[in-house]
């Protein structure tokens, strides 16, 4: 259980690049900001990342392997603060970091 997601949400991969989503649901906000949906993607910008051989090989994208289990909009699972997504291509966790504080789902 936690607070549902916005677009307000800073989201971060294991290495500190930010992601920001590819498609906030708008039919939904709170705090006048729309909520975020898990199957979009997110870009992630910033991916400091780099290979033991030196090279860059940062996080590029993040994908939500679950969502809320209760609360949907347009047919999809909302996220929720905490939801710990997987980074393309590294596999690293991607966190939603918390924000709102008003509603609370599961």
């Amino acid at each position: 259980m936690g607070f549902l997601a916005t677009i307000a949400n800073t989201v971060l991969c294991g290495h500190g690049g930010k992601a920001q989503p590819t498609a906030p649901n708008p039919r939904v906000r709170l705090g006048g900001k729309p909520i975020v949906t898990q199957p979009p993607p997110y870009l992630i910008a910033g991916c400091p990342h780099l290979t033991e051989g030196g090279s860059p090989l940062p996080c590029v994208s993040a994908l939500w392997p679950t969502g809320a289990l209760r609360l949907r909009s347009m047919g999809q699972a909302l996220l929720l603060d905490g939801d710990r997504g997987v980074s393309v291509p590294n596999g690293v966790a991607v966190s939603i970091l918390p924000g709102q504080t008003r509603v609370r789902g599961r």
